[in-house]
């Protein structure tokens, strides 16, 4: 046994080798052996897909309180007769601030004298027609698989774009397809364009990538003036600050939120970590550099309108993204995707487009609207080291260059740049950035050695199970790998099949007419503002001001009471009741922070 422990001593990685009959008398060895007295409740066993070595591969949670504010997870692997049980002992807060850490540990795991697969020195097929449809038939598979309405994608063959095109439909229900020009919110992918905005300012001498960030911008704050002191332009798009998310505060609150108070916000948000110490993910430190850019190359406009417009005069425009934009209503009026997700009783529905405003005041970090066609000319710059199809050299090769830097460790082989994601995957460096929103999810893809890459973009939740399996199947296409990738896809249908399923048993809908009985009508919480409880006959309504959800009550291990949001947009959010000073209170938290509403 060898017992990983974090620097907050709180959270524990258990590694237990044993040998045992089957995958639950292995992991209840594993507990015996590292906690003698464990005893909870499981939640969910669910099959894993069985790779890197192994021939079998189940993962089991169980029950907590929140109260505890704990994680406790298991993950048993067999090679042979032997079992290797991975067992997660800890906080929330850690967890969440460690997940590379964790990552690492668990991607790395593989049997004694397995050699992994690697492309290594390979030299890639070129992207004919043959292994287009090969691509093409995977994607439709996965998307009857997954549940995924529509989807657009785009492939890059050294350099020269080989194919775009669309599958299935832009909404359930109505017979629009989607093409090539059609239009959805690629998300996170927002960044790694944005900060290729801030690489033509890099090349004119209006920025420094390892510039204070207060000597080009000295409004700019962070909730700890030591940590405010330390940023750089780059620290900004690195996920390295120490900061973790802030991002419920940003979905709760924006009917009132500009890009001023965008960057604000960053002020209350303080380290939960050393600087550089470990990967956390903020998406207001994205959006500040976005706006910082905008500022420094058009001073005399508000910050919104000096991004948009840097955005547009050097990028969109060069690159010819003519349908790319950040204008919500422009969007909604053309050819655009509708948002899906499934809901709790198995049954894909449209997401009411609520929820996607709430980024526009933050959009350098995810606000962008835009489809394969023009996603792809913007990987194809990238495969291209700043150079357009014309030869003209639109952004140096050094500037560009710069945001492909390893800025954190974020997994095995795996680290962040300036807002791209780095790997080495089976051998191969490829660059690559995920985007998610609700009922959309995006990814794009670079082999920068072969020039060579994709785009996707979905209408659906679900698409998320397709993006790491898309990078897989395009590296079986080109190096002949493993045929691993559809089963990954099938696996994950299965596992989410599951989840979804526990959820909707764990959640009681209606809600308990007693619980729903001792609610206030009115709370408040200071940083994510006014909640107004509806009854509808049986049904309980959450209004939150800029959107509302259905609830449902799930009781809690330890006798406590939880609310649970069951809208398929913002299925399985937790707000515990309480009290607090004689008021009653609902608690919500995100991992590293708590939020309390309480009567008013």
């Amino acid at each position: 046994m060898i017992v990983l422990e974090a620097p907050e001593g709180d959270t524990r990685l258990v590694m237990v080798e044993v040998a045992a009959a089957d995958a639950a008398a292995a992991t209840a060895a594993a507990w015996i052996r590292y906690q003698p007295n464990f005893k909870r409740t499981i939640k969910l066993v669910t099959v894993e897909q069985a790779i890197n070595g192994w021939q079998e591969h189940k993962a089991t949670s169980y029950e907590t309180s929140p109260s505890e504010k704990a994680v406790i997870y298991a993950e048993a692997f067999r090679d042979g007769d032997n079992w290797t049980v991975l067992l997660l002992d800890g906080s929330e807060q850690t967890v969440g601030k460690r997940d590379a850490a964790l990552d690492l540990a668990q991607q790395s795991l593989r049997p004694k004298n397995y050699v992994p697969e690697s492309f290594a020195g390979r030299t890639a097929h070129p992207l004919d027609r043959e292994r287009q449809q090969q691509m093409h038939a995977f994607l439709q598979e996965a998307m009857k698989t997954l549940g995924v309405p529509g989807l657009s994608y785009a492939l890059l063959d050294h350099g020269k774009i080989v194919f775009e095109g669309g599958l299935g439909v832009r909404e359930l229900g109505k017979p629009a397809p989607v093409d090539a020009d059609t239009l959805f919110m690629a998300a996170s992918n927002t960044k790694g364009m944005s900060t290729l905005m801030l690489s033509t300012l890099v090349d004119e001498g209006k920025l420094k990538w390892d510039q204070p960030v207060t000597e080009v911008y000295p409004a700019f704050k962070l909730g700890s003036a030591e940590t405010t002191k330390k940023v750089q332009v780059k620290h900004l798009v690195c996920a390295c600050t120490g900061l973790p998310r802030q991002d419920l505060e940003w979905i709760f609150e924006f009917k009132n939120a500009t890009p001023e108070t965008s960057l604000q916000l960053l002020a209350t948000n303080s380290p939960t970590s050393g600087f550089g110490e470990v990967y956390q993910y903020n998406n207001l430190m994205a959006s500040a550099a976005g706006y910082i850019g905008g500022h420094i190359a058009y001073p005399n406009l508000p910050l919104g309108a000096a991004y948009d417009e840097a955005m547009q005069t050097r990028l969109f425009t060069p690159l010819g993204m003519h349908h790319t934009t950040f204008d919500m209503a422009r969007a909604l009026r053309s050819n655009h995707a509708s948002p899906h997700a499934y809901n709790l009783d198995g049954k894909v529905e449209v997401l009411p487009m609520s929820f996607n405003y709430s980024v526009v005041p933050h959009r350098p970090a995810g606000g962008v609207w835009t489809s394969a066609h023009d996603l792809i000319r913007y990987v194809q710059l990238e495969a291209n080291l700043g150079k357009l199809p014309d030869g003209k050299q639109l952004v140096s090769a050094d500037a560009l260059l710069a945001r492909r830097q390893p800025q954190v460790a974020a997994g095995e082989n795996r680290s962040y740049g300036m807002g791209l994601s780095l790997e080495t995957a089976w051998g191969v460096p490829v660059v690559y950035h995920g985007g998610s929103m609700f009922g959309y999810k995006s990814d794009i893809y670079l082999i920068p050695g072969e020039g060579t890459g994709a785009v996707i973009l979905t209408n659906s939740d679900q698409g998320r199970m397709l993006l790491r399996p898309m990078l897989r199947r395009l590296m079986e296409i080109l190096y002949d790998g493993k045929p691993e990738a559809l089963a990954s896809v099938h696996n994950a249908a299965e596992r989410g099949a599951a989840e979804r399923k526990e959820e909707r048993r764990s959640t009681s809908l209606p809600p308990d007419a007693r619980a729903v009985k001792g609610l206030a009508q009115h709370y408040r919480s200071a940083e994510l503002g006014d909640l107004t409880v509806r009854r509808h006959g049986k049904q309980l309504m959450l209004d939150f001001g800029e959107w509302q959800t259905a609830a449902g009550t799930h009781k809690n291990e330890d006798g406590s009471m939880s609310f649970m949001t069951s809208s398929a947009a913002f299925s399985g959010l937790e707000l515990v009741v309480g009290s607090r000073s004689g008021k009653r209170t609902l608690t919500t938290r995100d991992g590293q922070h708590e939020y309390i509403f309480t009567e008013r």
